[in-house]
């Protein structure tokens, strides 16, 4: 089994970098390949990407811990990826990210680790762009509380 990490720091709360990434539908603002991924109940999530060119479809679980702001996620398939997330606060405002992939297969040269620290970098940019107004509509489709 082949390892990938990646850890970069961002500009953003943690608890608020975690809530965007615990989110599936999210997946695709940051996955520059995914094209739709829809919660199915559960750990289940529906996803779609496009692939060296071909439209692919499958079945992956996400597993968020809130209290550990960690996010656990795979898809079955011949590779056995999967992979894992920490956010850390470094200080109000200010967290640090850790993704690590695990799969069977092997890349050539630094492929998958480029892909890593690119989606890293484009979900950290994700998110501090676009805090407010994400936190605004998630406000808006959470029901009040008791």
């Amino acid at each position: 089994m082949t390892t990938y990490t990646h850890t970069a720091d961002a500009d953003i709360a943690a608890d608020t970098l975690f809530e965007f990434l615990a989110e599936p539908r999210n997946l695709p603002r940051y996955f520059p390949e995914m094209t739709a991924a829809e919660p199915e109940g559960g750990e289940s999530v529906h996803v779609e990407a496009n692939v060296h060119g071909k439209h692919v479809e499958g079945e992956a679980w996400v597993r968020p811990n809130t209290s550990e702001r960690r996010l656990e996620w795979g898809a079955e398939g011949p590779d056995d990826y999967h992979g894992e997330l920490q956010v850390d606060e470094l200080s109000p405002g200010r967290s640090r990210i850790t993704v690590s992939l695990h799969s069977v297969r092997e890349a050539e040269g630094g492929e998958v680790q480029d892909g890593l620290e690119r989606t890293v970098a484009a979900l950290t940019h994700a998110v501090a762009t676009d805090d407010q107004a994400w936190t605004r509509d998630q406000r808006r489709e959470d029901p009040p509380a008791d």
